[in-house]
């Protein structure tokens, strides 16, 4: 039987000439090693070494990276604020120009006259006044009587009116009855209180008003004021949107100033028309009814009107009522503009109402 071989566990020692080599050849190596590796390996390794003996490594390691993260905040910074440069400082030339840029190439908005009549344009009615029949045929006699009487005194044949049934009513264009008389009037108050001159209303006694959306009702006679030729009727029946007028005091109003009067002359409208204060505290007298007491502290304006703008508003620049137009003067005698027309102050016309909130 073969038997195993057996090893000594001692370590053999080695000659002195195997121990020369080995050193030499690891002398060697260490040397080969340092030229590879360069004269920047060398100084980190040294500084590594440095580290390792004071303990630093860990407090250099984390410095690194706090100066790592602060460098790279401010590329991110700088790199955002390179796109997002944020508002520009701007000198007053820059303004200077940019106002003087705008104005040059804004369109004109609307004219104040225009937004004037647009405000109180919700507010504005026509008022249009039919005679009864009865009321017709009493008008008609007592009117008869009139001629006669003259006719006696001055000694001319007298010669009797056409009876209104030969005649035939007249009509308008959709075939309805025409109104006996026609003026314009405002709305004043949220109960619906229209302000319109007595001398509209005074020879009929049925009125009809229509609204600025075309609805129309039936009014009633509130109060007079003969003084200041003035009448407050109230329409039976209203639309739900109906929007008051705006009254101003005339205290602030001065010659020259723009006014703005609308209404329905000879029956068109709404119209429009625009001028200015000539005077205050005008006196008027009607070269039609000589038994008319004067109407005194009245505005005199330029603004165009004519027969059917009584009993409208005129209003300022702001669009709030300042006066009633009540009459035009005509030297001539004709009932056409000519250039002179009269309004009742406000202030007057709120104490028809029975209340003055200015």
């Amino acid at each position: 039987m073969k038997r195993k071989t057996l090893y000594s566990r001692a370590k053999r020692a080695r000659s002195t000439a195997d121990r020369q080599d080995t050193a030499s050849r690891l002398h060697d190596d260490w040397f080969e090693e340092k030229r590879g590796i360069g004269q920047f390996a060398i100084l980190w390794a040294r500084f590594s070494g440095w580290l390792d003996r004071k303990n630093l490594r860990t407090a250099a390691f984390s410095a690194a990276m706090v100066l790592l993260a602060v460098v790279l905040t401010l590329v991110l910074l700088g790199g955002w604020r390179h796109f997002n440069p944020g508002p520009a400082e701007y000198t007053q030339w820059d303004v200077d120009n940019a106002v003087k840029h705008t104005l040059e190439n804004t369109p004109p908005g609307p004219d104040q006259t225009t937004m004037a009549a647009a405000i109180i344009a919700p507010s504005l009615v026509r008022v249009e006044g039919f005679l009864s029949a009865d009321r017709k045929a009493e008008m008609e006699k007592k009117a008869e009587e009139e001629a006669r009487a003259e006719a006696r005194k001055t000694g001319r044949r007298f010669v009797a009116p056409k009876p209104e049934a030969e005649k035939g009513p007249e009509k308008t264009a959709d075939g309805k009855p025409a109104p006996d008389a026609t003026g314009s009037g405002v709305v004043i108050s949220e109960r619906g209180d229209i302000l319109t001159n007595l001398h509209v209303i005074r020879t009929t006694d049925r009125w009809e008003i229509t609204f600025w959306d075309g609805s129309k009702s039936d009014a009633i006679l509130v109060s007079m004021q003969p003084e200041n030729d003035l009448a407050v009727i109230r329409p039976r029946r209203q639309p739900d949107d109906l929007k008051p007028a705006t009254m101003a005091s005339t205290r602030d109003l001065n010659p020259g100033d723009t006014v703005v009067a609308s209404g329905f002359p000879f029956g068109i409208g709404p119209s429009v028309s625009s001028g200015v204060v000539s005077g205050l505290k005008r006196e008027f007298a009607d070269p039609d009814n000589k038994e008319k007491p004067k109407m005194t502290n009245l505005i005199q304006f330029d603004a165009a009107v004519n027969p059917g703008n009584s009993g409208g508003p005129l209003v300022n620049r702001d669009g709030e009522v300042v006066g009633i137009v009540t009459a035009i003067y005509n030297p001539s005698g004709a009932r056409v503009f000519a250039g002179m027309a009269f309004a009742v102050p406000i202030e007057n016309a709120a104490r028809a109402v029975g209340d003055n909130p200015l």
